[in-house]
């Protein structure tokens, strides 16, 4: 398999009043860096390494986990305003004064939150297979099976492409690529979400699907960064009709959909994907 320098990235640690989080940095210094935040059951060592190269080719890319989650320490947090907060914390420890974010599924909920909670530190915001911070009207409800896979401690191969590809040849193939390509950081056996940090996680996922339409509405009307929302059409964690009723109501928006994919679609399309957030970020 193609060497990846994301897979040679050192581990370096920078010290908040909660915790003491790991982060990973790569790509040219100088311009505003590119803080990623993960999905839900993930740690650093889930970011695709091809994709993470491709995009760090043009820019300043930082990795990391929240408080409480895989290599970081500190008490988890079990509301989405409670991971944005350990975000801007992580980001203040850093030294950073503007970032630009893109959150994958849950981390995409939080980059939005923290663009709401701190609009100084924000420059731009890209949301992957996400929404809103809440359930918008028409989003249909998470089937059994998703509900019963985030629940597991132990996700299988099949579990996984279930999520992340839809059931095509071409999709399964990009599924099994993409676990191939992240099993070499996984072998090394850095620490996964523990289940305490995992239901957590469960936990602030039901307030978010409690929140009331109202609630939402007004938090995205509130986003005064540019966003890009991207998804795959076949999503069944966070259907794309979700990113298409944001984009009607933050001011400034752009939407991007791939046709033949779900939830995992970065990492199905890194070439496109990668293209479309390096245009976004042009200043």
């Amino acid at each position: 398999m193609t060497p990846y320098t994301a897979d040679t990235l050192e581990n370096h640690t920078a010290a908040g009043p909660s915790a003491v989080f790991t982060y990973r940095r790569t790509g040219p210094r100088g311009g505003v860096p590119l803080v990623l935040l993960m999905r839900f059951r993930g740690t650093i060592d889930w970011w695709d390494p091809e994709f993470i190269d491709r995009l760090s080719r043009d820019h300043d890319v930082i990795l990391f986990d929240n408080v409480g989650i895989g290599y970081t320490g500190g008490e988890p947090r079990d509301t989405s305003e409670g991971f944005a907060d350990g975000a801007i914390e992580f980001i203040e420890a850093l030294g950073l004064t503007r970032v630009d974010l893109l959150g994958w599924s849950l981390g995409g909920i939080v980059a939005q939150q923290v663009a709401t909670r701190r609009p100084d530190l924000v420059r731009k915001i890209i949301v992957a297979g996400s929404s809103g911070p809440g359930v918008v009207p028409g989003t249909p409800d998470m089937n059994e099976r998703v509900l019963s896979i985030m629940a597991k401690p132990d996700a299988d191969t099949e579990d996984m492409l279930y999520l992340f590809y839809p059931d095509t040849e071409q999709a399964r193939a990009s599924g099994l690529e993409h676990l191939a390509k992240v099993s070499t950081r996984l072998r090394n056996g850095g620490p996964a979400v523990t289940e305490e940090a995992a239901q957590r996680q469960l936990v602030a996922v039901g307030r978010l699907l409690a929140r009331e339409w109202g609630q939402l509405k007004s938090e995205l009307q509130a986003i005064s960064q540019p966003v890009l929302y991207a998804n795959g059409i076949h999503d069944v964690m966070i259907p794309a009709v979700a990113s298409y009723k944001a984009v009607e109501l933050v001011p400034d928006s752009k939407l991007v959909l791939y046709s033949d994919a779900g939830h995992a679609f970065l990492f199905q399309h890194i070439d496109d994907f990668v293209a479309q957030v390096t245009l976004f970020l042009v200043d």
